[in-house]
């Protein structure tokens, strides 16, 4: 029996430039605030909110709103199953590639 192609692996959760890059960013240890994500991958809110609603729907992120002060805040934080989503995934594209010759 042949080998299964690797593309089988990938995840439909995480086959857009964004959300692989929010998944990318977070770790299961560390909270990050919607903010600081939104400057560290250079989009705007709305992108980001779409991006975070469907990896939360996925499982693949915990979001966390609070206030710090008066304002209203959101955390989020990768969890087990994102982060075993991402290496399977990352594999996959590893897979993948390693037909790819070397750039030059």
């Amino acid at each position: 029996m042949a080998a299964r192609h690797p593309r089988h692996d990938l995840d439909d959760a995480l086959l857009t430039p964004l959300r692989f890059s929010v998944m990318a960013a977070l770790r299961p240890e560390v909270e990050i605030d919607f903010a600081t994500l939104r400057d560290l991958l250079e989009t705007d809110d709305s992108a980001l909110s779409k991006a975070i609603s469907i990896l939360s729907a996925a499982g693949y992120l915990a979001v966390r709103k609070g206030y710090v002060g008066n304002r209203p805040r959101t955390w989020l934080t990768a969890t087990a199953a994102g982060i075993a989503a991402m290496r399977i995934h990352v594999a996959a594209l590893t897979a993948i590639a390693a037909g790819l010759p070397p750039v030059p």
